[in-house]
């Protein structure tokens, strides 16, 4: 008899330069390996939802990934907002910081932290 193993999907996406400022931050934070990168929704922001972007341990509300040798801790009802979302960090001369390529976003406010679906 075989043992069947679930496999979860990748919901978002984080590109190297995301994974190497996140872990930059991580070792300036000084984290121990509990702590996982949370990514999240909450209710705000200039078009209704915020983005949450940080370190943080796992919950019982939680499912975990592991992307780009990353923890990513996501509860299990801020998929539906996040799912194919690709995280990104830029480092240019106009903008500096994480940025959110959302395709479930149907609007995003001018300084792309906020969305509404």
């Amino acid at each position: 008899m075989s043992a069947i193993k679930e496999t979860l999907t990748q919901p978002i996406t984080l590109t190297d330069g995301a994974v190497k400022q996140l872990q930059l931050i991580r070792e300036q934070q000084g984290l121990d390996p509990e702590h996982g990168l949370r990514v999240g929704v909450k209710g705000g922001g200039c078009s209704g939802f915020s983005y949450i972007l940080g370190f943080d341990k796992q919950t019982e509300k939680d499912d975990t990934f592991e992307i780009n040798g990353m923890k990513v801790l996501m509860e299990k009802s801020h998929a539906i907002y996040l799912l194919g979302i690709e995280i990104d960090w830029l480092n240019g001369l106009n903008n500096r910081g994480f940025s959110f390529n959302n395709p479930n976003a149907s609007d995003t406010c001018g300084c792309g932290t906020s969305f509404s679906a």
